[in-house]
């Protein structure tokens, strides 16, 4: 209660008009999750409808991370080079987001799928980067803060996403479901470009590209910087197996509804929207390493657990106690990267490290894929347990300091 009281107290004191701006942005996550965590709900679904195996479905969540991590380098340079153009690409975010899930709905082809999947990367890169750079420059005393109430938007919307996604498959067709999605991104994305031309306006201040390159080959030798980035990148491998081979896990192997699975994947989401602003504000009195160290070994004995666990109430209870550390971590880790960064290249770092982060969980679901096609599903959550907590090992030794 003291740590939320606290809170509470400095977000108070961070004024309307940077308040009204976190809010626009966190609201706007809240959209795009809504988009990136229906695909976790309809992947059952579409591996049944399409006929895919598990190294496919492994194959398609890799390409929509290889999208997004690519992308988000070239994205966070333009972000910082162009600062007036931050609020046109994140209302152009959700547009390209929806216009993917319509293409994946009215595809028959795994080739034109993937090519759907690479653009949910491509609207994820266009929006994390500009906003997390946004919120990072406006609060740079609070930046862990409000980076996790930047992801308790995304929380939220994990929290009804699920629930939402899973009442409307038992009543429509899967490719009905996404075929809709088109119509909500429209909308967001004028709500979006109006709110944040409110607030941010239209600055044309430009930063001198040789300048931005010279300050992000600094960062690129900086023994902090690809340490953080390459825990980053161990988090990422086992939060993205999990996050592919639980639903199939809950609706193949133990039989639960489209309806159970998205009401599983809610307690996953939800209780984070709680755990996410505390264990942030935390790191930023107490520091990040602080919190971080003991908070990967434990999420990787939750992920280990899963092999193991009795299906209904244990079950359900290990996903709610998982879901206190799931996204708080990366929230700490960005924000991390953030403090060993120039203020003039947050976009630009967070895109670098983004892309390292990548490069490591790229193979990480094809390589669940082929563990569970010759071992078994719950060889996936050793690996993801596995993965967690080597990168605690990893840090261990790290020196991190806020700069």
């Amino acid at each position: 209660m003291f740590g939320l009281r606290n809170l509470l107290n400095s977000i108070r004191g961070l004024g309307t008009d940077r308040l009204k701006l976190l809010g626009i942005v966190a609201g706007g996550h809240s959209v795009m999750h809504w988009y990136m965590e229906s695909f976790s709900v309809i992947l059952p679904s579409l591996k049944l409808g399409m006929g895919l195996n598990d190294i496919q479905i492994g194959t398609l969540m890799s390409a929509r991370q290889v999208a997004s991590g690519t992308l988000n380098f070239p994205a966070g340079i333009l972000a910082d080079s162009l600062v007036g153009y931050r609020p046109l690409f994140l209302a152009s975010a959700p547009i390209v987001m929806g216009m993917a899930y319509m293409l994946v709905g009215i595809s028959y082809d795994f080739t034109l799928t993937i090519m759907a999947v690479v653009m949910i990367g491509f609207a994820i890169a266009l929006w994390h980067p500009a906003a997390l750079a946004t919120l990072s420059n406006r609060f740079p005393e609070h930046r862990a803060t409000v980076v996790a109430v930047h992801g308790m938007g995304a929380s939220i919307s994990n929290t009804i996403t699920p629930l939402g996604i899973g009442s409307l498959l038992v009543i429509f067709h899967w490719r009905n479901v996404l075929g809709f999605q088109i119509i909500p991104a429209l909308l967001a994305a004028f709500l979006l470009w109006r709110s944040l031309i409110k607030v941010i306006g239209t600055p044309t201040e430009r930063q001198s590209g040789a300048n931005q390159m010279k300050e992000l080959g600094n960062l690129a030798r900086d023994t902090a910087f690809l340490g953080i980035s390459v825990i980053r990148g161990f988090q990422r491998m086992g939060r993205l197996v999990v996050l592919t081979f639980l639903p199939i896990y809950l609706q193949e192997h133990l039989g639960y509804s489209p309806f159970l699975v998205g009401l599983h994947l809610t307690f996953l989401y939800g209780v984070g929207t709680f755990s996410q602003p505390i264990m942030a504000f935390l790191s930023d009195r107490l520091g990040r390493k602080t919190v971080l160290l003991p908070s990967f070994f434990v999420l990787g004995v939750f992920y280990l657990l899963f092999a193991v666990v009795a299906p209904g109430i244990q079950l359900g209870l290990l996903i709610c106690f998982t879901g206190i550390l799931f996204f708080t971590l990366g929230n700490i880790t960005t924000a991390a990267v953030m403090d060993v960064s120039d203020s003039r290249i947050q976009a630009s770092s967070f895109g670098l490290s983004s892309f390292m982060t990548q490069l490591l969980a790229l193979p990480a679901p094809i390589l669940a894929g082929f563990i569970s096609t010759k071992y078994g599903i719950a060889s996936t959550f050793i690996l993801s347990g596995g993965l967690l907590i080597f990168a605690g090992l990893l840090l261990a030794p790290l020196r991190i300091s806020r700069a």
